[in-house]
């Protein structure tokens, strides 16, 4: 295993450390606690909390900043931040309109994410919290309870935050916020496994010839494997699949993200992005946003996701209000 790290144990530090130092100071890190918060926070708007296992940058700390996250909560690599790290980042924020949590759909996540709440809660706090379920590959998946978060994440990060940088209430922020999750749909494609570095070898094999569809963001099964085969082809599969969700009609208004895995070049996701506006022309909708390149990796993981939301146009403008997220662009 080969990996530009210093010792396996101090990764996650340092790279909160490195977030830090590269983002103008515009971040800070709280002490002793791998969460990554904006320098300034206004408290008279809502503050947007989220986070997770880190191994998926710069999801989620590459997504703090004024217009998106308040703060970002890092876990150790594929593994849940604990609730007292969550209470941090939420009394960090404390923010007079209350705090919304966005918790993607990881059994780990869910329970301490929630758990986090409740103390909040108890200490008089106001949070409240969604839940992101963009992943169309699997109805119930091995690995979580329902349909897993994924990139779609990064969409609500942006619409949600948007909304409270306008000044919004809770309910308002949470309202644009399940606004986008009702509307987004994702799926993931496998090229190869990643190296987790405390385990130092792949945590899944696929044969020379062999891609897995639907595959998770830490190599969780996906629907099936198949066959490796021309991009094209496997983009019109992917959209298929996200479009049996969303049902686009002519003149739908939709964003879209083309996302790398963490080892997929830039020119193969551009590729990918060539056939994903193909398609979506041939439905008829219009795309308003897209973005195309690593947003929510997994870690070395060869493969890509495709994210598509349905719009309408408080969203379209939501999405492309300002923000300074260093991960964002």
């Amino acid at each position: 295993m080969k990996k530009l790290i210093n010792k396996v144990e101090d990764i996650v530090q340092e790279m909160c450390d490195g977030i830090v130092a590269s983002s103008n100071k515009k971040l800070r890190k709280l002490k002793d606690c791998n969460v990554i918060v904006r320098k300034k926070i206004d408290t008279n708007k809502v503050a947007l909390i989220s986070g997770g296992g880190s191994g998926h940058e710069p999801a989620h700390a590459g997504y703090v900043g004024k217009g998106m996250l308040s703060a970002a909560v890092c876990g150790e690599i594929f593994t849940s931040p604990t609730p007292d790290m969550i209470l941090n980042a939420i009394t960090a924020c404390n923010s007079q309109k209350g705090t919304l949590l966005v918790i993607k759909n990881y059994t780990g996540d869910v329970i301490n994410f929630q758990l986090a709440q409740q103390m909040a809660q108890a200490q008089g706090l106001n949070v409240d919290y969604v839940i992101v379920n963009d992943d169309v590959a699997l109805a119930d998946s091995t690995a979580t309870t329902g349909r897993r978060g994924i990139c779609g994440t990064i969409l609500v990060h942006k619409c949600a935050g948007a909304m409270a940088e306008t000044g919004a209430s809770l309910a308002e922020v949470k309202r644009v916020a399940e606004k986008v999750i009702a509307n987004t749909a994702t799926i993931g494609l496998g090229l190869d496994a990643c190296i987790v570095p405390a385990i130092g070898k792949k945590n899944f094999e696929l044969g020379e010839n062999e891609v897995e569809m639907g595959l998770g963001i830490h190599g969780e099964p996906g629907v099936h494997k198949e066959e490796m085969k021309k991009v094209d082809k496997f983009v019109e599969e992917m959209f298929e699949a996200i479009n049996k969700q969303l049902k686009l009609q002519k003149g739908d208004k939709v964003a879209v993200i083309v996302n790398g895995m963490g080892a997929t070049p830039l020119m193969e996701l551009y590729i990918a992005a060539r056939k994903t506006q193909k398609v979506i022309k041939k439905a008829k909708a219009k795309i308003e946003f897209m973005m195309t390149g690593n947003f929510m990796t997994a870690i070395d993981m060869a493969g890509m996701s495709i994210t598509v939301t349905k719009l309408d146009d408080e969203l379209v403008k939501l999405l492309k209000a300002k923000t300074n997220a260093l991960a964002f662009k």
